[in-house]
């Protein structure tokens, strides 16, 4: 650890306790947005206009890279283990919100996630969807470090990885196009295909 990285996680996990209604808010998407994020691509997916396979497929990819990067972040921590911040720090010195297992802090997985999830739709979907889920991906980032999970390079090596993940797959999404068209099939979509892309810059 370095002491920017020791100064910034107290300066913001020492703003838990102060206002209560933001701690919960905090703990929820600390610990609970991922459900969240599971319910808003349901939403997303039979919200698009029925012809729109395109930004569909990104919905698919998307979650794809958010599982990519958390395979990613898998090894890492692996390899390279680092404490949580309630694993070294002195008791009493930080407020921790949530419990969590003494496990590898970096990269944050909830980030990775997130940011993975936001990125494989940028410039994919309607901006209302890429700009929610990055909105959401930034405040998971400062949540995970007000409970007191994670240091603040955590989230910032989260958000790489994510990041990465999510253009990567964006890429590759030819490859996952019959993982696509089988969803399209399932709810009678039709099948994805080029022609339908449209650009959500």
């Amino acid at each position: 650890m370095n002491h920017w990285d020791v100064d910034l996680f107290y300066r913001v996990n020492h703003l838990a306790g102060t206002w209560p209604a933001v701690d919960r808010l905090m703990v929820f998407f600390a610990a609970d947005a991922i459900y969240l994020y599971a319910l808003l691509l349901v939403i997303a997916w039979f919200a698009l206009p029925r012809r729109d396979g395109a930004a569909r497929h990104a919905l698919v990819t998307s979650a794809l890279a958010a599982l990519f990067g958390l395979a990613v972040n898998f090894v890492t921590g692996h390899y390279w283990f680092r404490p949580r911040p309630f694993a070294v720090l002195p008791a009493g010195s930080f407020r921790q919100l949530i419990p969590h297992a003494p496990d590898a802090s970096f990269p944050s997985d909830h980030a990775t996630a997130s940011f993975a999830l936001a990125s494989g739709a940028w410039g994919r979907t309607p901006r209302w969807i890429s700009v929610l889920f990055t909105l959401m991906a930034v405040v998971i980032m400062v949540a995970r470090v007000w409970v007191g999970v994670h240091w603040p390079t955590d989230v910032l090596g989260g958000l790489v990885v994510g990041v990465l993940s999510g253009r990567i797959l964006a890429w590759a999404s030819p490859l996952f196009r019959p993982l696509t068209n089988l969803g399209l099939r399932l709810f009678r979509y039709g099948n994805y295909a080029p022609q339908w892309r449209r650009s959500y810059r």
